[in-house]
């Protein structure tokens, strides 16, 4: 990997600043050099949140992402805010739900239940879990095992149970037929 750029996007409230920061302590344990960054409305909750991660075996030579190689998008107020920034051969991940008009391109673009499965696991909150998850899975750039081992560190004990569930509802996402 020499430079990857990602970002998780969607409404204030889902979770997506969150997001970003376990993948990126993923990456500090893989040894690799990260910088996050994150921009969101003044509004907490409903107006349009992102976070990128910007990863690189080297220091990265832009810390603010240019040319996406994936993006996660939670809600349709976010689909405009990365326009003109994913690269074509790029995996988009969509909620099925929430953003039902994605971004078009030359892109791989899925949309995925991602809102539907966390609140088939009692908690819409969880979205954020389940996409990382599936997005790990689906790239290959964390092991499941890592991932997990952030999550445990991070979450507090009282979600911890839930917030592996919704790892485990990510990874069988990624697997099933497109």
């Amino acid at each position: 990997m020499s430079q990857t750029e990602i970002r998780l996007s969607g409404a204030g409230g889902q979770g997506l600043i969150l997001g970003a920061r376990t993948l990126a302590e993923c990456f500090l344990r893989q040894g690799r050099k990260v910088a996050q960054s994150q921009s969101y409305e003044p509004t907490s909750r409903g107006g349009l949140s992102r976070a990128d991660v910007v990863v690189s075996d080297d220091v990265p030579d832009y810390p603010l992402v240019s040319a996406l190689d994936y993006l996660v998008i939670l809600d349709q107020c976010a689909v405009a805010a990365s326009e003109g920034l994913i690269r074509d051969d790029a995996l988009v991940l969509v909620d099925a739900e929430r953003a039902p008009q994605p971004p078009q391109g030359a892109f791989r673009t899925l949309s995925l239940p991602f809102i539907a499965r966390a609140r088939a696991l009692g908690n819409e909150r969880v979205a954020n879990i389940i996409a990382v998850s599936t997005l790990a899975e689906m790239s290959g750039l964390i092991t499941p095992a890592l991932l997990e081992d952030v999550v445990r560190a991070r979450a507090p004990k009282r979600f911890l149970e839930l917030n592996l569930e919704a790892l485990a509802a990510g990874r069988d996402l990624a697997r099933e037929p497109a």
